[in-house]
């Protein structure tokens, strides 16, 4: 099938070919009705289905769902014939930060540009759980302002990957990248390993070159084990020690996001509306939220949908009508116009009635779990808070583990009644819902 010049749905003209892989070709695109520039990956559907791909595909479009960052590439939909899968994504007009680094090292003040960016890039991810484990500047595209842009989420776990330690065990990524405790197969923290590929990015802006670098692939492991590097006669000394605090081969003393922001360095450069900016994005879309809370209480960090959001969440347009199987958990939804900690306090009264351990999270999302092993290991159940205006709230439950009959039967007899005067509809159309609030 030729794609040049062609239309998709009626929605997309498909242009030149920007870059292809093994089970994906990425074309530049543009939209019919608004004219916007836009990057279509499209996937056949056979080669991965062959291959035991499916789940990587379908965790993907979950995970760049859940990361709405101006550093992050923006999914805008996704869209799905018998044989291709097609994902609509912004387009990265600056190309990768790899064809940069290739020409040599980059200037010290540009490398901290793109280092702050993506260091807030990712730990907005990570505050949604999500740990993208291929960090590298072939993932990093530029826009046309050169603003970074992280890409690339195939081989990215969700927190829920985590495994009884409360580690992830799938070893993955880019050798030159990859975390030494990865390398261990013993079991990693996600966020940190992370953190480590950072560092090695950096070194790489501001050197030209790897810190770990060797045709011999065992020899390179044992340095990457041992954080055996030599820094560029030209770094300062500032970096020096910032970098030797991020490769530290002990992901347990190693620097946490936290302080790499408050290193000076790091904070060079930055302006308060810059930082003013980047605390918004972890509340990325809610800006506009003009709930009031009573009594003090806290009010959550909810997201905003938007109407791709609003579109998947149709039982008509589930997502995995793409994939002719389901992928998505058993859940429920209610439409409530209370605001959130009133929902809240509902839900916490609900845990507190079945004695179940309820665990906050950020951006309007909680976790009830069991304490005892049930058929199917411990019942955890997760709510979240979605604003589809500022007067009427989406709450989404679904089981997450467990036996989904102990899951049924907590639904039927305890949550949905106890959220039975606070709910304004159950499964109700949401457009429509919306369309009543403003009339």
């Amino acid at each position: 099938m030729a794609y040049g010049g062609t239309s998709l749905m009626e929605r997309y003209e498909l242009g030149r070919l920007l870059g292809q892989g093994t089970f994906a070709k990425v074309y530049y695109a543009r939209s019919i009705v608004t004219g916007q520039s836009v990057a279509i990956k499209v996937v056949d559907k056979d080669k991965i289905m062959k291959v035991g791909l499916m789940d990587q595909i379908k965790r993907e479009i979950s995970i760049m769902r859940l990361v709405r960052h101006p550093n992050v590439i923006l999914l805008h939909e996704v869209m799905a014939t018998k044989t291709k899968i097609y994902f609509v994504m912004e387009l990265a007009k600056g190309g990768e930060l790899f064809n940069k680094v290739a020409k040599g090292k980059l200037k010290e003040d540009v490398a901290r540009k793109y280092f702050q960016q993506l260091v807030n890039a990712v730990d907005f991810c990570h505050s949604r759980g999500v740990y993208h484990r291929d960090l590298k500047p072939e993932n990093l595209l530029l826009d046309e302002d050169e603003n970074l842009k992280i890409s690339d989420f195939g081989l990215s776990a969700l927190a829920e990957s985590k495994r009884g330690d409360g580690l992830l065990h799938t070893t993955c990524g880019t050798p030159a990248y990859v975390a030494p405790e990865v390398i261990n197969m013993k079991g990693y923290d996600g966020a940190k390993a992370d953190i480590w590929s950072c560092g090695v990015i950096l070194y790489v802006m501001l050197a030209g070159y790897l810190p770990f670098h060797e045709s011999n692939l065992m020899e390179m492991y044992r340095k990457i084990a041992k954080a055996e590097f030599r820094c560029p006669n030209w770094f300062q000394p500032e970096i020096r020690r910032l970098l030797l605090r991020i490769l530290d081969p002990c992901p347990d003393t190693r620097i946490t996001i936290a302080r790499i922001r408050d290193h000076p360095w790091f904070k060079r450069g930055m302006t308060s509306k810059y930082i003013d900016a980047n605390a918004k994005s972890k509340n990325v879309g809610s800006q506009n939220t003009s709930i009031v809370a009573e009594d003090k209480q806290e009010v959550p960090r909810l997201l905003n949908l938007n109407a791709f959001d609003l579109i998947s969440h149709y039982t008509g347009f589930d997502l995995s009508r793409l994939f002719e199987e389901s992928c998505l958990k058993k859940q429920h939804r209610f439409t409530s116009r209370k605001p959130p900690y009133v929902i809240i306090s509902k839900l916490e009264d609900i845990a507190k009635h079945l004695k179940l351990k309820l665990t906050k999270r950020d951006a309007g999302l909680l976790r009830f779990e069991g304490t005892k092993e049930g058929r199917k290991g411990i019942l955890s159940i997760d709510a979240e808070i979605f604003e589809l205006t500022p007067a009427l709230h989406l709450l989404e439950v679904k089981k997450s583990n467990g036996d989904t009959l102990e899951y049924d039967k907590i639904m039927n007899d305890c949550i949905r009644p106890g959220l039975q005067d606070i709910v304004w509809a159950e499964q109700n159309d949401i457009t429509t819902a919306k369309n009543r609030t403003r009339n």
